[in-house]
């Protein structure tokens, strides 16, 4: 079976691995910030937090930009549901903005035009979650301008785009949102097993994260309400969580945070492959923005004919082709629709979801088995 993504561990990741099983900390040691420090020298942002998810990170970021009741976050609708429940875990209300049919990505007219009328009624959003679908950056400059005209803060969901780039800059920077966050899923650019991590260059926003991601406890004599009665001492000064990343992690994310360029390249080369290979198929292919350069973590087609995919998902599937579709639409999920949601609310992400496909792509797929792919590809659309 070939996949749609999978990790690609090397010996020197087991090695680096290894190496901490053998060492005196498994969970909190040296290794936790040595990958901070990797991350902020990789994206140029000033902080870096590894977390246990990138669901952590997202809801540590929105506590740090004190989302709670009574506010509303928006994001995309075309993107895994962690980026829409990490609002809804801190008691606010969360709507959408429609995509842009060709990027995937939220669309900035539907962006200012839904501010506008979001103005008019009282009902602006408090923060706003741009997710980097595919691994493509959103149009960050327009979303930062109107940021700063309609007084809301910004999150970069880039967990599809560490590695690539915006504006000739890694994402990650920070440069036209408040927080970043990254996922190391095995399935995702780079892995820790299982991770995340929220970048900033914002200190206070780095030192209310910390805290949230251990318990809410701190060792700081200055954020407590007394001095210390040892060196033993620590006070629970806030409600946090339990998102630490362990230093297992943190080594295997190290390692792999070393070969992330050659990936991207590989990454970029087999994309180029699939659109020159598919060129002539009914499909619609994606594309790069021409201020940005997509970390490429899928590939994903779109039928032009929306009532053959459930047929060419099957052929290929039985093909031992493991295709997916990324993702059906936020508000379509059951949970949503009882928040309020109907089917057509979001027109544009509604017809990219019954038309799109995610085909395989990963640096350890080969030519021949690309190949393959696309003429099991050609072949379904018969």
């Amino acid at each position: 079976m070939i996949p749609y993504g999978k990790q690609n561990i090397s010996e020197q990741d087991i090695e680096a691995v290894v190496e901490v099983l053998r060492s005196d900390y498994l969970t909190q040691g040296p290794c936790v910030p040595e990958f901070e420090k990797a991350l902020c020298e990789l994206s140029r942002a000033e902080y870096a937090l590894a977390t246990n998810s990138a669901t952590s990170a997202l809801h540590i970021a929105c506590k740090a930009l004190e989302v709670g009741n009574g506010d509303i976050v928006w994001t995309s609708p075309i993107t895994f549901v962690a980026s829409a429940n990490c609002a809804l875990y801190c008691g606010a209300k969360v709507d959408f903005v429609d995509i842009n049919p060709d990027t995937f990505n939220l669309c900035p007219k539907a962006l200012e035009q839904k501010l506008e009328q979001a103005k008019r009624q009282g009902k602006l959003p408090k923060v706003l979650i741009a997710v980097h679908m595919c691994g493509q950056p959103c149009d960050m400059q327009v979303i930062s301008a109107l940021g700063k005209q309609y007084n809301f803060k910004i999150i970069e969901d880039a967990s599809h785009a560490i590695g690539g780039r915006y504006l000739n800059e890694n994402i990650g920077n920070c440069n036209h949102s408040d927080i970043t966050v990254f996922s190391f899923h095995p399935v995702k650019i780079i892995t820790t097993g299982e991770g995340g991590a929220a970048l900033t260059n914002a200190p206070e926003l780095h030192k209310k994260m910390l805290l949230l991601r251990s318990h809410g406890v701190t060792r700081d004599p200055q954020l407590m309400d007394q001095a210390p009665d040892g060196d033993w001492y620590y006070q629970q000064v806030d409600l946090g969580f339990n998102y630490r990343m362990t230093d297992l992690q943190a080594a295997l994310g190290t390692s792999q945070l070393r070969k992330i360029s050659p990936w991207i390249e590989q990454r970029q080369k087999l994309a180029q492959r699939y659109t020159t290979g598919l060129s002539q198929l009914p499909l619609d292919l994606p594309f790069e923005l021409e201020e940005a350069s997509s970390a490429w973590h899928l590939y994903v087609i779109r039928l032009h004919d929306a009532s053959k995919r459930k047929q060419l998902f099957a052929h290929l599937r039985q093909n031992k082709i493991n295709v997916n579709v990324h993702y059906i639409p936020v508000h379509l999920h059951p949970y949503y629709q009882a928040l309020g949601f109907q089917v057509g609310d979001f027109p544009v992400a509604e017809n990219y979801y019954h038309r799109a496909i995610s085909l395989p792509l990963y640096p350890g797929l080969s030519d021949s088995q690309q190949d393959y792919v696309m003429h099991s590809l050609a072949e379904g659309l018969r």
